[in-house]
């Protein structure tokens, strides 16, 4: 079996949080633990990304928040090779971040490269972290699937995401296209992505 990665954002991901769920309820699924969840560095951050990449081969990719620009951000490195799909939740954009979180977030500027693996993209409509306008700029230039929930909010504990099947139903969809691209030889860049920058039908919020 694939193992799934879990990329938690800035301050990791509490105990509650859909992603601590999906540690749970997903034997396939690994947490990639970070040093410093308070003050993340890209430069940290990637490495040990990396560096579990490394030992666990192939993977696909769930991510949240911050974690979904530590994924985008590995679009140009050798790793990007073994990441079969990224389902990127709740991505936040990194001057209205660090604008909530003065001094704390060191990751560079944002990535614009397009993603080299399948991806979905789930955003809302209320996400206090990233503007809906900035929301369908990036999605744009990464040529990623769109999933809108609605209000929302940042996909948290806050906005109600515990325990959040529809995710699991989302990487199922995101393990059918990667199968699709594999069998079919096709590349992002070139119309690997059939559903690239289209919206996916608002619900799968249970």
């Amino acid at each position: 079996m694939t193992p799934t990665l879990i990329l938690p954002g800035l301050n990791g991901s509490d105990d509650g949080h859909w992603q601590r769920f999906w540690l749970r309820d997903d034997a396939e699924s690994r947490l990639v633990e970070q040093d410093d969840w308070k003050s993340p560095r890209i430069e940290a951050w990637a490495k040990r990304f990396e560096e579990v990449l490394a030992q666990v081969g192939p993977a696909y990719i769930v991510a949240h928040s911050l974690g979904c620009l530590l994924a985008a951000k590995c679009a140009d490195r050798p790793s990007a090779q073994l990441i079969k799909g990224a389902l990127l939740v709740a991505p936040c954009d990194l001057s209205t971040t660090e604008r909530l979180h003065p001094g704390a977030i060191h990751f560079g500027r944002m990535p614009t490269r397009v993603l080299p693996f399948p991806t979905i993209t789930v955003g809302s409509l209320n996400d206090i972290y990233m503007p809906l306008e900035n929301l369908s700029l990036y999605s744009r230039l990464w040529k990623t699937q769109v999933k809108n929930l609605g209000q929302a909010g940042h996909i948290n504990i806050e906005s109600g995401f515990g325990r959040w099947t529809g995710g699991y139903e989302l990487l199922s969809l995101l393990k059918m296209k990667a199968k699709a691209r594999s069998n079919y030889g096709l590349t992002q860049t070139h119309g690997g992505e059939g559903f690239a920058g289209r919206a996916i039908k608002p619900g799968l919020m249970h």
